[in-house]
């Protein structure tokens, strides 16, 4: 079926190509922070302020920090948003416009945004199936993507938003999968890794294309495919032990990977391992320096960003606090998160679950 474009779509193929991108020109809008100083703001606002009325969460930011995406059943975010269903919105903060994506599904878990801030990927609902959709963020238009299974999945988008890693799951009820790597403007596939079964793959891939971190969630093991030569290498933990992967950085050195009660930082270029012990990783930056993490002692932060080459942290809240992957921007310079909480800024009334930004810098 082909797509089309500047409308809202359902669709089960991609036979077209976006329009091309474009950035938003800086504005000033009174009340909103520019993109300079230290401290907390609120994300999960219209483009006037107004703080919304529905749960927000699942926010990911760009490497340079300038756009959040995030979902939210909020209504009075954008004037276009008369459903009630969960939406995905970007802020952008340079300009301090709240743009709702076009699609009439709602996401199934958090949004990923592209490096560079064009796209946004969403995993939904298609029937009785599931489906990858992409958005372009200077239309707002989206798309559906192809692959090769009844239901696509797990996306994770490349710094520019032409590769997307995610999963397709064969027969009803699931009983296989295949990770593979989809570059859409080119409408080719390339298969990353095939299991005789459904438990979580949670694929990653780097900036650029060409490494994928997955896990074959069966086994508990994690690899790491290169686009270079087709083959993977893992598993990176080791023979001996069980692991769930975090993420791998965009820039393709690090992957972060759970076992046990620890956190772990592969080199992909040395093949050691930073131990984090007692903690759990969420994101890592870009430039695979800085890793956020939720510690496994409740009485302390619920959210600490780390640098890994000094060893020191940084607080990101005290309050209850949650974050997911590509939550850091490059140079740990950012991080967004979602709380209840109503102290974290003033003015928060609203009694929901909001996306907040902190600045490192």
């Amino acid at each position: 079926m082909r797509a089309a474009f500047g409308a809202t779509v359902m669709v089960c193929a991609v036979t077209a190509a976006l329009p091309g991108a474009a950035s938003a020109e800086p504005m000033t809008v009174p009340g909103v922070a520019s993109d300079s100083g230290a401290g907390v703001e609120r994300i999960s606002v219209a483009t006037d302020g107004t703080q919304g009325d529905g749960d927000s969460a699942g926010a990911t930011i760009t490497s340079d920090g300038r756009r959040i995406a995030f979902s939210s059943s909020a209504k009075n975010l954008t004037p276009a948003n008369p459903v009630t269903w969960e939406r995905v919105f970007v802020r952008d903060q340079l300009t301090g416009q709240t743009t709702l994506m076009s699609t009439n599904t709602p996401p199934i878990q958090r949004p990923v945004i592209s490096g560079d801030g064009q796209y946004v990927a969403l995993w939904g609902l298609l029937f009785r199936d599931t489906k990858v959709f992409l958005s372009q963020v200077s239309s707002g238009s989206t798309i559906g993507i192809n692959c090769a299974g009844l239901s696509c999945s797990q996306p994770s988008l490349s710094a520019d938003g032409r590769y997307i890693a995610q999963v397709a799951t064969f027969n009803r009820p699931p009983s296989r999968q295949r990770i593979e790597v989809r570059d859409w403007r080119a409408d080719t596939t390339q298969t990353v890794a095939e299991f005789d079964h459904t438990v979580s793959a949670r694929p990653s891939i780097s900036g650029d294309g060409r490494f994928v971190a997955y896990q074959d969630g069966q086994a508990e093991d994690v690899f790491v495919w290169d686009r270079t030569d087709g083959t993977s290498s893992g598993p990176i933990e080791g023979p001996s032990k069980a692991a769930t992967l975090v993420q791998i950085s965009r820039d393709g050195s690090k992957v972060v990977y759970l076992s046990g009660s620890d956190t772990y930082i592969h080199d992909e270029n040395s093949g050691t391992d930073q131990l984090v012990p007692n903690v759990r990783g969420v994101a890592i930056d870009p430039t695979g320096r800085y890793l956020l993490y939720a510690p496994h002692d409740m009485n302390g932060p619920s959210l600490t960003l780390r640098d890994l080459e000094t060893g020191t942290d940084e607080i990101v809240s005290n309050q209850p606090a949650s974050a997911g992957t590509d939550a850091v921007s490059a140079g740990g310079r950012d991080v967004v998160f979602h709380s209840t909480a109503d102290d974290i800024v003033p003015g928060d009334t609203n009694g929901k679950s909001d996306v907040f930004i902190r600045r490192f810098y």
